[in-house]
């Protein structure tokens, strides 16, 4: 039988984007989130080809092109020296090579946007403070399928047999922002640039609308049980120093003049099953929480949204599950490779750094960018 209704769990990226994506096929949603209001939350995001040729066809892109920034190229640098390693187009480069753009915004940007679109959605309604513990909510409507999009702390996993669990991944992320007019010469206003060093790496671009650059360090570390975001304490801050010193004092001192730094755990999902069979899948985080050393984690949440919608469009519910799962775990286990591997050659020491530095040095723009074919021309599951 074919789905006529579903219920989704959770209003971030992952749930509203399966919400617009199930009703161009005629599936009408209800959304269900805990909190009683979406406030603005998160930091920079980065979306690539692979995503906003989705978000292109959930008539969401034209606005957000308004707003956000398409960074003229991706640069690897030295952190030590400055000196740039390695250097992919984009800009008009992307558009034209994976037909659509790659652009950098802050998640509320996005957020907003998605949920704009579900408002106006006659098929989508939303349901706040709606707190799901050890049993589902009331449903108004009985649902042919429910959706898990509840992020890494997901509670709709629990209802998935051998379903993945969250576990820190070993990595600490620490957020701040630097007003654009404050921000130094050498952070490029046109580019997303990653900075690399021996045992950390910095990534930062400017955000267009809100008128700063986004800035997040990511290094080992390690945590207190149930830590979660926080402000760094002086013992955390004196890791950061030490995971930085060898480092160009110019990005050194970012840190040590900034007080807002955010001290952010990183967690992944382990491996397990993403649908129980019958009615109930996962997607976005809550089936699979990656590592963003390569930057795909919100355009995976996407992805799944727009590629479900498509498998329960015209199949039983526990075939179109089934096929979803199948389809999308190589790619996602791909990606999850993609990551380990950025991590390792971004926090490369000694010998293999200089290694890396060379070859990076040898491979022409163009080569860089077909070696992200695989990732950006990807061109998701279209069904009638």
């Amino acid at each position: 039988m074919p789905v006529a209704h579903a219920a989704i769990i959770g209003a971030g990226i992952s749930g509203l984007t399966a919400a617009l994506s199930l009703s161009r096929r005629g599936i009408s949603s209800d959304i269900f989130e805990q909190a009683g209001e979406l406030t603005d939350i998160g930091a920079g995001l980065q979306v690539s080809p692979n995503a906003s040729r989705i978000l292109a066809e959930l008539g969401i892109l034209e606005g957000l092109s308004k707003v956000w920034l398409e960074p003229e190229t991706i640069r690897l640098i030295s952190g030590s020296s400055l000196r740039q390693l390695a250097a992919v187009p984009a800009g008009t480069f992307a558009r034209q090579r994976w037909g659509a753009p790659y652009g950098v915004l802050h998640r509320t940007t996005l957020q907003k946007a998605l949920l704009a679109a579900v408002a106006a959605d006659p098929l989508c309604r939303l349901r706040l403070g709606i707190r799901m513990e050890s049993a589902l909510p009331d449903f108004e409507r009985a649902p042919d399928v429910v959706i898990g999009a509840d992020g890494v702390w997901s509670k709709l996993r629990q209802l998935v047999p051998g379903g993945p669990s969250p576990r820190f991944s070993g990595n600490i992320a620490y957020r701040f922002t630097i007003a654009a007019d404050e921000a130094p010469g050498f952070l490029d206003r046109t580019s997303v640039c990653a900075f690399l060093g021996g045992a950390a790496h910095l990534v930062c671009y400017p955000l267009r609308e809100t008128g700063s650059f986004n800035m997040v360090a990511i290094t080992a570390g390690n945590i207190a049980p149930q830590a979660w975001q926080s402000e760094p304490t002086a013992e955390q801050r004196a890791e950061l120093r030490k995971r930085f010193s060898g480092w160009n004092a110019a990005i050194v001192s970012l840190f040590e003049g900034h007080r807002k730094l955010t001290f952010w755990p990183l967690f992944e999902t382990t491996s397990g099953a993403w649908q129980d069979g019958r009615k109930t899948v996962l997607i976005g985080d809550a089936a699979h929480a990656m590592m963003p050393f390569a930057a795909q984690g919100a355009a995976m949440a996407i992805e799944d949204a727009y590629e479900l919608a498509a498998f329960l469009s015209n199949r039983p519910v526990a075939d179109a599950l089934a096929l979803f799962e199948r389809h999308r775990a190589p790619r996602i286990a791909k990606l999850r490779q993609r990551g380990a591997f950025n991590r390792f050659a971004y926090h490369a020491k000694g010998p293999i750094r200089i290694g890396r530095d060379l070859v990076l040095g040898l491979k022409p723009p163009q080569s860089l960018a077909a070696d992200l074919d695989w990732v950006y021309g990807y061109q998701s599951v279209r069904l009638p």
